[in-house]
């Protein structure tokens, strides 16, 4: 079973931009959906974008048109851009597999939107 770690995270004014990116711990060429998902403080985790083998890519309408994912196979990646970061997209964000994700959550990494 792959498990997944994640970096990429930091302390980033609103507005500004992040570069997430997350590693299989083995091949993820075979995983056909690969999904990003962030939980924050007091909050459920949640999911927030999909990327299959397609590549087809779906996301969390609040993310829409500012996150955008993508996956290297050949490097067991998958990356996470996101741009015009908002206070609410404050959490911590890991990828798991899609759409039902495996009880191992892996490494995670902290995301903070703040002036």
């Amino acid at each position: 079973q792959v498990q997944f770690v994640a970096s990429g995270g930091g302390l980033v004014q609103p507005g500004g931009s992040l570069r997430l990116s997350c590693v299989g711990t083995s091949s993820i060429a075979n995983i056909y959906a690969v999904g990003w998902y962030r939980q924050a403080p007091g909050k459920e985790r949640e999911w927030v974008a999909t990327i299959t083998s397609g590549p087809d890519t779906h996301y969390y309408e609040p993310v829409k048109g500012r996150f955008t994912i993508s996956r290297d196979n050949a490097k067991n990646t998958v990356f996470l851009q996101m741009d015009s970061l908002k206070s609410e997209d404050t959490a911590v964000y890991y990828c798991n597999t899609a759409p039902l994700p495996s009880d191992d959550w892996g490494q995670g990494t902290q995301v903070t939107v703040s002036s």
